[in-house]
C-alpha cells in the first residue's frame, strides 16, 4: 500500500511573525521557515506505518514556491520515498484557500493512487483545519481527523482521536483520509547521512494547470495588522484597591 502525505511550509514556530510595512501580509523574507509541525507527525507517522509493514511507500506532496522543495527534502530526509511538488507561486491578497488546496491534494491522490492519505490536522500560520476534511469529502473517502494513535489492519484503519468527552475509537474503510493530533507521536530527526541521501531522491514537480485544477480564489485580503499591545500592569497595595478597579474601571463585578 501507498501513503500519501501532504507538508507545507511555515514560518517556524520559534519565529516572532512579523506584519509586512505594508499591511498585505505576514513577512516571510529572510525569515526561517520549516515544515508544519503537525505535518511532521504525518510524516513520521506514516514512517512508522511502512516500518511495521502496513505500506510499501511513502509520498510526500506540498503546494507551494520553488523555495517549498526544502520542505519535501526534509521529509525525504526522515525516510519519504519520492515527493511531488505542486508549483505555486503565492499571491499574499489572493492566498490559496484550503479548498484549492484540497482539489489540488485530490488531484494528486487520484493519480498516485494511495490508500491512506495523511495531514496535520492544520497548519500554524492560518489554523484554518480545514484541508483535510474538505480533501476527504471531494475524494468521497471516510475520515479520522485529530488522531492520536492509528492501527493498520488489512483494509481498515483503527483510528483513536481526541474529543471534548475523551477519546472516540473509529474503524474506517480504506481508502481514507486521516489528520493528525499532537499527541500522535514523536517525529525523528533527520540523520546527515539520510540528508545526504534524501539530494538523489526524487521530487517530481507539477504545475495546478497540469493538475486540471482551478485554484482561483474568491477571497481577497483586504489588511493585516498586529494585535493591539496590552497596557502595562498596575500593582495595587490592598484587596480594596483591587475590588473598586473592577467593579469602577473594569465593570466585571
Amino acid at each position: 500500500m501507498k501513503i500519501l502525505v501532504a507538508v507545507k511550509r511555515v514560518v517556524d514556530y520559534a519565529v516572532k511573525v512579523r506584519v509586512r510595512p505594508d499591511l498585505t501580509g505576514v513577512e516571510t523574507a529572510n525569515v526561517k521557515m520549516s515544515m508544519n509541525p503537525f505535518c511532521e507527525i504525518a510524516v513520521e507517522e506514516a514512517l512508522r506505518l511502512r516500518e511495521a509493514g502496513a505500506a510499501a511507500e511513502v509520498v510526500a506532496a506540498t503546494i507551494g514556491p520553488a523555495q517549498s522543495a526544502d520542505t519535501l527534502r526534509t521529509a525525504l530526509a526522515m525516510g519519504a520515498d519520492r515527493a511531488v511538488h505542486v508549483l505555486h507561486n503565492p499571491d499574499p491578497a489572493r492566498p490559496l484557500l484550503p479548498l484549492a488546496v484540497a482539489k489540488i491534494l485530490r488531484a494528486v491522490a487520484l493519480r498516485e493512487n494511495p490508500g491512506l492519505v495523511i495531514l496535520g490536522k492544520q497548519a500554524i500560520d492560518d489554523d484554518c483545519n480545514q484541508t483535510g476534511q474538505m480533501l476527504a469529502g471531494l475524494l468521497n473517502w471516510p475520515q479520522g481527523t485529530f488522531a492520536s494513535k492509528v492501527i493498520l489492519d488489512k483494509e481498515k484503519a483503527i483510528v483513536e482521536r481526541e474529543v471534548d468527552g475523551g477519546i472516540e475509537t473509529i474503524c474506517l474503510d480504506l481508502p481514507a483520509v486521516i489528520t493528525t493530533d499532537l499527541r500522535l507521536n514523536q517525529p525523528r530527526y533527520a540523520t546527515l547521512p539520510n540528508i545526504m541521501k534524501a539530494k538523489s531522491k526524487v521530487i517530481k514537480k507539477v504545475t495546478p494547470e497540469d493538475l486540471n485544477v482551478d485554484i482561483r480564489s474568491d477571497m481577497e485580503v483586504v489588511q493585516v495588522t498586529e494585535p493591539p499591545k496590552r497596557k502595562a500592569g498596575v500593582i495595587l497595595s490592598s484587596v480594596d484597591d483591587l475590588l473598586d478597579k473592577l467593579k469602577n474601571e473594569a465593570h466585571v463585578l
